[in-house]
């Protein structure tokens, strides 16, 4: 009796992984930030409840809300769409280490004013 070879749908298989493996990163930052790193972990608790948006704060200090430029003004009245009232929403705020300071802390404001969101979350990049 002939065996069968599978070989060939093992190697196609495991080119499969490896695009998809290459590829899935490439998907989600569509805005080119430098995260400043950090050494811990803050062990945020996650809910299946909640929505998770994002908040990219470019080199020039520009905000981006799902691939669109805002303005903080906009900004406010989009999250206060999004965002239901006394939820356990987060969001998080990836800013590029060029960023001054006070332009993050402006867009904390922002999101915490906006209403519905619980959580705010500063992203950074593991340290090697």
């Amino acid at each position: 009796m002939q065996e069968v070879n599978v070989l060939p749908l093992v190697d196609v298989a495991l080119t499969l992984l490896i695009i998809f493996m290459v590829a899935t990163p490439m998907m989600h930052n569509v805005i080119k930030v430098e995260l400043p790193s950090s050494r811990i972990d803050d062990g945020m608790p996650q809910s299946h409840s909640q929505q998770e948006l994002t908040v990219f704060v470019d080199k020039q200090g520009k905000f981006h809300l799902n691939g669109q430029e805002y303005t903080l003004e906009v900004l406010l009245k989009k999250l206060q769409q999004l965002v239901k009232k006394d939820s356990d929403d987060i969001v998080f705020v990836k800013a590029d280490q060029a960023v001054p300071y006070g332009k993050v802390i402006d867009l904390v404001d922002t999101i915490k004013i906006s209403g519905g969101v619980k959580y705010v979350a500063l992203a950074t990049k593991r340290a090697l």
